[in-house]
Order: structure tokens, then sequence, then C-alpha cells
């Protein structure tokens, strides 16, 4: 798995319309790392952006459970992308260092999974902080 750059993951949906459905994501087989730490988020308005920061030693995987997330990603090398999250059998992996922003639709809930436990250090939120990192 390509741990270098931001990319979908595609989760196995197991189940038929008539009786629904269920995914899996087991660390090292679907999730490219342990994961430590779980947390989601909802009733985000759709007009409020969120995120603005990257982070020095967690890897995530945002999955969007209902709604849309759209995420916008760049890495220290400039490289900028943009993903859509509106089913629930994909994820977004994001990489250490990569600076990301999101939007949801107001029935979004987001789970993010994480390499790491929670540590405010971890964090870079500072965009001009973000961009010193590309002459390291």
């Amino acid at each position: 798995m390509n741990k270098t750059s931001p990319y979908i993951l595609n989760f196995p949906a197991i189940g038929e319309s008539t009786i629904g459905f269920i995914s899996i994501a087991e660390n090292q087989k679907h999730i490219p790392f342990d994961v430590k730490r779980t947390f989601w988020t909802y009733f985000t308005p759709q007009s409020v952006t969120r995120g603005f920061h990257a982070h020095h030693d967690t890897e995530m995987v945002l999955v969007a459970l209902t709604g849309k997330i759209v995420v916008y990603t760049e890495m220290p090398n400039g490289d900028k992308e943009t993903f859509v999250l509106d089913q629930p059998t994909q994820g977004l992996y994001l990489p250490r260092l990569c600076w990301h922003t999101m939007q949801y639709s107001h029935t979004a809930i987001q789970l993010v999974l994480a390499s790491t436990e929670y540590n405010a250090a971890d964090y870079v939120r500072n965009y001009d902080d973000f961009l010193q990192l590309r002459n390291k």
C-alpha cells in the first residue's frame, strides 16, 4: 500500500439490498496501519469547513458513513487533490504531513480511524508552518 500520498480505500460490502449490508475494515488488511484512536463528526453545518491542519506522525482513514464529505488535500511537495466521499464502502487514507480540509453535507457522519492516540503536539495547525515543511 502507498503510504506517501492520499488515496481511496475500498472496503468489502457483504449482504444484499433486501437484508442490508455490512462493511469491514481490519488493521493491516484494509487499513494500512494499526488503529489506536477512533472518532466521528456529525451535524456539521454545510457552510462550515473543518480541518485546516496536518499531522507530524498520525496517519488517518476518513469514511463518510452517511452523507457526503469533500476532502481537499495538499502534500509538502505541493501535490493537491480533491476527493469525494459519499459511500460507506470507501475510505480516504491520509498519510502523515497531509494538510487537509473537509466540507460536509449536513447529513454527513464521518468516521475517522487514526494511527496514534491524541497528542496536541502532533498537529501542524498553521499553514505557513506546513509550507516550511517543503524545505526540509
